[in-house]
């Protein structure tokens, strides 16, 4: 097993540990001190800006399959009166296969409001292996993937107020030799990777659902992830490297920022937000969100019959006799 996780996380491993060289290299050519914690943090942070760069197509995709998936609320709960009471074999086979078709004809899943979240996994382990090896690497003289045996030192030596960047909250504590800063440190990153975690589901929920969302069954699914997503990662953060604490609160908080853009600029017909968006486009003497593009559809049809020439009509002739 752990073969096979090697096979698939190498080519992610070289890649997130040569953006991360890069990214280092920069910055000391520009005069910061290779050696400092800050110059590795703002590594690690223009890494998290350059991967959720990358990723916009996803989350405007992601967007897109989450109003697709509210948007046909209504059919599921169609679906789910038809076939309610009904726990034969053939009716469940039936109701999933016309949940597929209904999909289908929505071109959304779902796993599609996961689809970033996914594509972000093996980065993310792959920095964990990275920033999580640095220790032993730097006492075996050993690189890891683009990383030199120099740069591996300097990280492992690297600290950011006074918590190395390598360390974690577990280990400070089995080590026998307690470290208060990365203790102080940890806590306070896994807390501002919970919040952030929190409010961003937390904005989607309340913010850029349609009321026939927040109805379906959809909504469920939002709610177990408002508090079981946090708490995956609040738990699993005392295991993290400070460093990997660093790259994940950053993703979120570039997570709720970009959200909250789209809600406030471009959001869901029939929700919170839309009313909101309106109420302000009101205050300035402009046109609701839903109304701009029929009026713009309109007025070359209008400018178009305006154009047209009256016809005169033609008398009738007399009949001769």
């Amino acid at each position: 097993m752990n073969n096979f996780l090697d096979t698939i996380l190498t080519p992610f491993t070289y890649a997130v540990s040569w953006v991360l060289w890069a990214f280092h290299e920069l910055f000391t050519i520009i005069g910061m001190n290779p050696d400092s914690g800050v110059t590795w943090t703002l590594s690690i942070i223009f890494l998290v800006l350059l991967i959720r760069t990358l990723l916009i197509p996803v989350f405007v995709k992601q967007i897109k399959s989450q109003r697709a998936m509210q948007a046909l609320q209504p059919d599921l709960k169609k679906l789910q009166a038809k076939y309610k009471g009904k726990t034969d074999q053939m009716s469940r086979q039936a109701m999933v296969q016309e949940q597929q078709a209904l999909f289908k004809k929505h071109k959304t899943n779902p796993l599609s409001s996961c689809l970033p979240l996914l594509i972000q996994m093996p980065f993310f382990f792959a920095l964990f292996r990275v920033l999580n090896n640095a220790s032993h690497a730097s006492e075996t003289n050993q690189s890891v993937g683009a990383l030199s045996v120099e740069n591996i030192r300097s990280f492992d030596s690297a600290s950011i107020f006074g918590a190395p960047l390598s360390e974690t909250f577990l280990g400070t504590f089995n080590s026998g030799n307690t470290n208060w800063a990365v203790v102080v440190v940890a806590v306070i990153m896994i807390l501002a990777m919970i919040a952030s975690q929190f409010f961003t589901q937390r904005q989607l929920m309340t913010k850029n659902m349609s009321a026939e969302a927040l109805q379906g069954p959809f909504m469920q699914q939002q709610k177990m992830m408002l508090y079981i997503l946090p708490l995956v990662f609040g738990i699993g953060g005392i295991n993290f490297p400070i460093g990997v604490l660093i790259y994940w609160t950053a993703t979120n908080l570039w997570t709720l920022g970009q959200q909250y853009w789209v809600i406030h600029n471009n959001p869901t017909p029939g929700s919170e937000a839309e009313r909101e968006l309106n109420a302000r486009r009101a205050a300035k003497g402009l046109p609701p969100v839903g109304q701009k593009k029929t009026a713009e559809a309109e007025q070359p049809v209008i400018e178009q019959a305006k154009g047209q020439r009256e016809q005169p009509q033609r008398k009738n002739r007399r009949k001769k006799k």
